[in-house]
C-alpha cells in the first residue's frame, strides 16, 4: 500500500468536500455585509441628523443643566439615577463611584460589540474566497490535463467569481469597520468627559475623602517629630548643671 498516495486521496476528498461549505459562508457574509451596510446607512442618517453641541452649550452639558441630543442621552438618564443616591443612608461616594465605574464599563462594551460583526467579515470573507478559489482550480487543473476544457472553463468561472465575491465583502467590511470605530472612539470619549464632569460635580474627585485621610495622617505624623524635637529644646527640659 501507497502510504504518499493514500494521504493524498485523503487530502484531496477533504479539500473536495470544502468546496460547498466554503460557498455557502462566502453567500451568507455577502448577506450580512449587505445588512451591516444598511445599519450602516441608517446610523450616518441618524447622525446627519443630530446637531453637534455648539461651544458654548458645552459647560452646560457637563454640569448636567443641559442634555445633550445624543446617543449618550439613555446613560446619563442611568448616571443621574445613580447620582441621586447621595445622602441616603448607607450609601458613599465610593459605592456610587463604582456603580458609575460599572455602568461605563456596560456602556462601552455594548457600543463595541457593534463593531464585533464587520471585524470578522473582514477576515472572513478574503478567507473564504482564497478557498472557494483555490478547490476549483484544482480541479480545472486536473481537467485540463485530460483536455476538458468545458470542464476547466467552469471551474475557472466559478474560482474567480469566488475571489471577487470575497474581496468585496473583505474591502467593504474593513471600509464600515473604519468609519464606524471611528465614530465610537469619539462618542466614547465624549460620553466618559460628560459622565465623569457630572459625577465630580456631584461626589467631588473620586477618593477624595481618602485622600484628604491620608493627607491628615501623613501631616500629623510629620508634626509629631518637630513638636517632640521643640519639646526636648525647650529650657523646662534642659539639663540642669550642679552650682559648686
Amino acid at each position: 500500500m501507497n502510504i504518499g498516495a493514500f494521504i493524498q486521496s485523503v487530502l484531496y476528498l477533504i479539500s473536495s468536500s470544502l468546496l460547498y461549505p466554503a460557498m455557502t459562508v462566502l453567500l451568507l457574509a455577502f448577506m450580512g455585509l449587505i445588512v451591516s451596510f444598511g445599519a450602516f446607512l441608517a446610523e450616518w442618517a441618524e447622525r446627519a441628523r443630530i446637531k453637534a453641541p455648539a461651544d458654548g452649550d458645552w459647560p452646560e452639558i457637563l454640569t448636567g443643566k443641559k442634555r445633550p441630543d445624543h446617543f449618550m442621552v439613555g446613560t446619563l438618564d442611568k448616571l443621574d439615577a445613580i447620582l441621586s443616591k447621595k445622602g441616603k443612608p448607607g450609601v458613599t461616594d465610593s459605592n456610587l463611584w463604582a456603580e458609575i465605574d460599572c455602568l461605563w464599563r456596560v456602556v462601552s462594551r455594548a457600543h463595541k460589540r457593534k463593531l464585533d460583526f464587520p471585524r470578522v467579515l473582514v477576515r472572513v470573507g478574503p478567507s473564504t474566497g482564497l478557498i472557494a478559489t483555490l478547490i476549483p482550480m484544482s480541479t480545472g487543473l486536473a481537467a485540463l490535463s485530460q483536455g476538458d476544457m468545458t470542464r476547466l472553463s467552469a471551474d475557472l468561472v466559478v474560482a474567480f467569481t469566488a475571489t471577487v465575491v470575497g474581496l468585496a465583502v473583505g474591502v467593504t467590511a474593513f471600509a464600515l469597520y473604519s468609519v464606524r470605530s471611528r465614530w465610537l472612539e469619539s462618542d466614547l470619549e465624549t460620553l466618559e468627559l460628560v459622565m465623569t464632569s457630572r459625577a465630580e460635580e456631584v461626589l467631588g474627585s473620586p477618593g477624595g475623602e481618602k485622600a484628604q485621610r491620608d493627607e491628615s495622617r501623613k501631616a500629623a505624623e510629620f508634626a509629631a517629630p518637630e513638636a517632640k524635637d521643640k519639646e526636648d529644646e525647650s529650657p523646662e527640659n534642659a539639663p540642669k548643671t550642679a552650682l559648686p
